[in-house]
């Protein structure tokens, strides 16, 4: 079998041991059972509610006074009058839900049947599940007489044709006898279809009355199922296919929704036309292709492992301390899989469990969590080279820029546009949940995702039209809402953010009284910094093309940051202070570690250019650790990144294992618990972090290189390996092999002109960088910068010695 594979000797006992296939919008999960097979479907367009204005008529009018309160110390006041005023109504969103249920009955030809040789994989490679077993009628017949039967199952989803498709075969004619049926727990019904008696719908409304009118606003719905026979009969039975003595079926599911106010069924009858006369291998290939073309893109190789074990059998013996390096390749691959899977260009991004949930009101709601979560999913999708896959995040935050401008200003009379601490799918931008989630950051976090998906990529057109906008409209929000700290406080005269939160964490007051309600949190000045520093970069970028683009606004953004205020280092404790005041830890090891962001994904630390500050940062984060921080699956994925920008590679691989020992289901799904997919993401963008780091600097001469940084925290572990195709800021994809722990060689394909200067291990040096077989020389006399210039489209072979 494949290395790239999950695969299993039983059925999943549990919808979390499933395995999760979908084409970024479609989904299923495959439990692989013989006789009576639940499949739940997902449609990620799919969830609760409808747009809706939530503005609190209070908010403006009390903002001033909570914001005097919180300058004075008086958290519990300003809380009492922010829960009162500032809160969206309602204040809970609703929650992303199951399409429904596919249920397969299979009825073997024997009364009392005995299966054997049980198989069940997800091949990553070619995003294919499999189910194979055989039946021999009783436990004491023996295989080899030829009385046995082998059937096989065969799923994939299809982006190419927008279905999910299975087939069912077996090695002799005749064996196919299923009953096949559509299910919902409420809102739906499974119709026969009225024209195609070999189709059957399941058709729905969320009821959801509207709050002015009270009609039903819920979304509605449609599934399509149909089949394709060889041989055999089929009967339709009220909302029920039976087929009967077939040789082979082919079963092709199709969704449609109302989000986009568009006809669910006649999106269902149009999807399953399209496929009418479109044989299975035809589907096969153009699947298998399509997906190819994303996932063929990297290879990853960390030494030798266990993959002829089953994979839930290597996460057993991986706890129990054997050594297993190619599960974390396979680890880093299914993430790359899951995103594909569920965020396709076009399409909405990956929420808390990315596409796939069975719970009506699952945790959270399964929503687009702003203050870290949905971020982290997004973590790999650059540096593993499917920045294609970023897209939906960027359609998603267009969408959020109306509502956002309508928060911003009813909420906190700024301009631009702000997002607090989650969203939905119906653009929800106000403050939820209670006063932690008075939190305006989101939009400003998220805004630096389109400027990383630029530094990878280089497209300017790009930064005009979509990535600029974006920050701007964040970036306008932030220099509106900063005020000048009164004095009496810490940064007196400085400009700080208020009112906020450190995410979902507490501190012990002056009075020791736990409070989260605050002012100018480290994380909130991070982010600041960050976006305006970003900002700043894209003007003068985009200044290339246009000289005088938007200096005005340029001017703005260094005059605010003349005044932010800046991060606190604690002279007790020596660690960067989460909050602007010295506060005491409520919970020591809680699972945001918010005032590393400027560690990772930030990039304003790091222990080359502000090594004081990365000291500080570690001591932090050791803080954290001895009171078991990094607890959650997310968290875990986090600490591996920080420690990767710490170039700690031993103590970053260490948190891997974690991630994987603690944290992580035999189905490889990250385990928060429950099941959360950003650590899926979050650990394989560590896996990248330990293997490769990029970053565009800005030199004292004003000229800017791009960093290459190889191997930065590579572990012991992992002594001898090799990966093709991540990629690199500035446009660049990387080859490289290692061997001893010290890169051998590389290969760096370029997509824009400029410099690169390459970072290595300690006691390594570049031997030799080659163009067409010629060798090229540096760009500087000064051998230590070891900058050379770059022409773009070239493929650049680089030695070490």
């Amino acid at each position: 079998m494949p290395p790239l594979t999950l695969r299993y000797t039983h059925p999943a006992s549990q919808w979390v041991e499933a395995l999760p296939i979908g084409n970024g919008r479609l989904g299923a999960m495959i439990h692989g059972q013989i006789e009576r097979e639940v499949i739940c479907l997902n449609d990620n367009t799919l969830w609760d509610g409808y747009p809706r204005d939530r503005t609190n008529p209070r908010a403006l009018e009390t903002l001033h006074e909570i914001r005097r309160l919180l300058f004075e110390g008086k958290h519990h006041d300003a809380t009492t009058l922010a829960e009162q005023s500032m809160m969206a109504i309602p204040q809970r969103i609703l929650p992303y839900q199951p399409l429904g249920e596919l249920r397969i009955d299979h009825l073997h030809t024997f009364g009392r049947t005995f299966s054997s040789h049980y198989s069940r994989s997800l091949n990553l490679e070619t995003a294919t599940a499999h189910v194979r077993y055989i039946n021999s009628g009783s436990q004491y017949a023996a295989v080899e007489q030829g009385n046995a039967k082998h059937f096989e199952r065969e799923m994939f989803a299809s982006a190419a044709h927008q279905v999910l498709v299975i087939r069912f075969t077996a090695n002799r004619p005749g064996l196919q006898n299923l009953n096949l049926t559509l299910t919902r727990e409420r809102d739906a019904r499974c119709v026969d279809h009225p024209h195609d008696p070999n189709r059957i719908v399941l058709q729905g409304q969320i009821n959801r009355p509207h709050h002015e009118d009270g009609r039903n606003a819920g979304m509605r719905f449609t599934c399509h199922l149909q089949v394709r026979t060889k041989g055999g009969t089929v009967a339709q039975r009220d909302g029920r296919l039976e087929i009967r003595n077939a040789d082979e079926v082919v079963v092709l599911i199709a969704s449609g929704t109302s989000f986009r106010d568009e006809d669910p069924d006649a999106q269902c009858e149009q999807i399953i036309a399209d496929v009418r006369d479109v044989p299975y291998d035809i589907l096969k290939d153009a699947h298998i292709k399509d997906h190819t073309s994303f996932f063929g893109r990297v290879s990853l190789d960390l030494g030798k492992g266990q993959d002829h074990l089953p994979t839930d059998e290597r996460l057993i013996r991986l706890r129990n301390g054997k050594p297993d390096p190619s599960l974390a390749a396979l680890y880093f691959q299914y993430a790359r899989y899951l995103l594909i899977a569920c965020s396709r260009p076009g399409g909405l991004p990956a929420n808390l469990q990315g596409l796939w949930n069975d719970l009506l009101s699952p945790p959270w709601s399964s929503d687009y969590h702003t203050n870290i979560n949905l971020q982290m999913n997004y973590w790999p999708a650059e540096v593993a080279n499917l920045s294609e896959c970023h897209t939906p995040l960027f359609d998603y935050m267009r969408s959020l820029v109306k509502p956002g401008e309508r928060t911003a200003k009813n909420f906190y009379n700024c301009g631009g546009w702000v997002a607090h601490h989650l969203s939905d799918v119906h653009a929800a931008t106000e403050p939820f949940d209670g006063v932690h989630g008075i939190w305006p950051m989101g939009a400003a976090w998220l805004a630096l995702h389109p400027w990383e998906h630029y530094l990878f990529t280089g497209d300017r057109d790009f930064l005009l039209k979509t990535a600029y906008p974006l920050m701007k409209g964040a970036a306008r929000f932030l220099i509106d809402f900063l005020i000048e700290a009164p004095s009496g406080t810490p940064v007196a005269g400085m400009l700080v953010t208020n009112p906020s939160h450190s995410p979902e964490n507490s501190f012990l007051d002056r009075d020791g009284k736990p409070a989260k309600f605050t002012y100018a949190c480290t994380m909130d000045l991070m982010i600041v910094r960050e976006l305006l520093t970003a900002c700043a970069a894209a003007i003068n970028d985009l200044q290339h093309d246009d000289p005088g683009f938007d200096a005005a606004f340029a001017d703005e953004i260094d005059n605010t940051l003349a005044r932010l205020a800046p991060i606190q280092v604690s002279r007790k404790t020596g660690r960067i202070q989460e909050w602007i005041e010295d506060y005491e830890e409520r919970e020591p090891g809680h699972r945001h570690m918010s005032h590393m962001f400027s560690l990772h994904p930030g990039g304003l630390i790091s222990p080359t250019a502000t090594p004081d500050l990365a000291a500080a940062a570690r001591k932090s984060l050791e803080g954290r650790l001895a009171h078991s921080g990094g607890h959650t699956g997310w968290s875990r994925a986090w600490l591996v990144n920080l420690f990767a920008r710490l170039r700690d590679g031993d103590a970053a691989h260490g948190h891997l294992l974690d991630l994987f020992k603690r944290c992580t289901l035999p189905n490889l799904f990250d385990d928060h618990p429950p099941f959360q997919i950003d650590g899926n993401f979050g650990g394989a963008a560590g896996i990248a972090e330990m293997l490769l780091q990029s970053r565009l600097v800005r030199d004292e001469d004003g000229r800017t290189t791009w960093e290459l940084d190889l191997l930065p925290a590579l572990p012991t572990a992992w002594p001898r390996g090799s990966f093709k195709g991540l990629r690199a800021r500035g446009g660049m994809t990387v080859d490289l092999s290692w061997r001893g722990g010290q890169p051998v060689r590389a290969v760096v394909h370029t997509g824009c002109a400029g410099r690169v200067r390459f970072v290595l291990p300690e006691g390594v040096d570049v031997a030799s960088i080659k163009l067409r077989g010629r060798a090229i020389t540096r760009s500087d006399d000064d051998e230590s910068r070891a900058c050379w210039s770059v022409e773009p489209g070239r493929e650049y072979h680089v030695t070490f010695s």
